[in-house]
């Protein structure tokens, strides 16, 4: 069972002779307002990224080249995806932790978030963040 309110959103994808097009709107394809966008790229092997929860801000991550790994982990759920489509996505709900690792080489992760970046909406401390789920994990 996936942490709650964790979930995979399939993307629009239009294929021809072309080549392949995906796009996403928010509150269609996205299930909140676009603030923020950013993404990780460079990642050397073995490096991790995230190790964090946000208090308030959603996001979606796709892998818009190669793939990775995300765990999610909501304190009593712990789920791993692996993310190698650019025309899906991972919705990541607030209060969930997650940790992003096995970056393959040339591999980018788009993050779409709910929220401008707020130092204060983080819980950096794998602690802290059981201690504000009530989690039964320690």
């Amino acid at each position: 069972m996936n942490p709650k309110g964790c979930m995979i959103l399939e993307l629009p994808k239009v294929t021809d002779t072309r080549g392949n097009l995906s796009f996403l709107e928010a509150g269609r394809h996205i299930p909140f307002d676009i603030k923020r966008i950013f993404y990780l790229y460079g990642v050397p092997t073995g490096q991790m990224r995230a190790a964090h929860a946000l208090k308030t801000c959603e996001q979606v991550l796709i892998a818009m080249s190669g793939s990775f790994d995300v765990i999610v982990d909501d304190g009593s759920r712990k789920d791993g995806f692996h993310l190698d489509r650019p025309d899906c996505g991972l919705y990541v709900p607030p209060l969930a932790w997650r940790e992003i690792n096995n970056f393959s080489a040339g591999s980018v992760c788009l993050v779409i978030a709910s929220e401008f970046y707020a130092e204060t909406d983080y819980l950096d401390e794998y602690s802290e963040f059981s201690r504000t789920v009530g989690g039964t994990k320690t």
